[in-house]
């Protein structure tokens, strides 16, 4: 009973932390958003606007880290570098957008295809040159 409370207190905090994300894709494009914090958002955002994820769903376990942990502690670590009256500003905004739909980012999107493919090429040639 106490590890499905614990779980279920995860999950909660992991889908609260990715409703800041909008906030993010509004305060990476403020001038007043240190460049640092601008660099960690940039990457949270691209990565989690992205149609593709770097580690597939369809992989047991593995599949739903990034849903779980990466991308909550990068919006976390993100939110905590930006000053706290840019988000208070972004945040109305931001629900807006929430609202109508998020940016899909193809070009994140089409990186991590190509990841993929010479991933895919790579282990082809290693068992390729196995067994001949």
């Amino acid at each position: 009973m106490e590890q499905q409370n614990t779980l279920t207190k995860l999950k909660n905090y992991a889908r609260n932390l990715k409703q800041n994300i909008f906030i993010l894709y509004l305060s990476y494009k403020d001038n007043r958003v240190p460049w640092y914090a601008k660099l960690v958002a940039i990457c949270v955002v691209a990565y989690a606007f992205s149609p593709i994820d770097l580690i597939p769903d369809f992989i047991p376990v593995l599949g739903y880290l990034d849903d779980l942990i990466i991308v909550p502690l990068g919006i976390s670590l993100a939110l905590k570098l930006i000053p706290t009256y840019i988000m208070e500003e972004n945040r109305e905004k931001a629900e807006e957008i929430r609202k109508n739909g998020k940016p899909k980012n193809w070009f994140v999107a089409v990186f991590f295809i190509l990841i993929w493919i010479l991933l895919a090429f790579w282990v082809g040639k290693l068992l390729y040159g196995l067994f001949h």
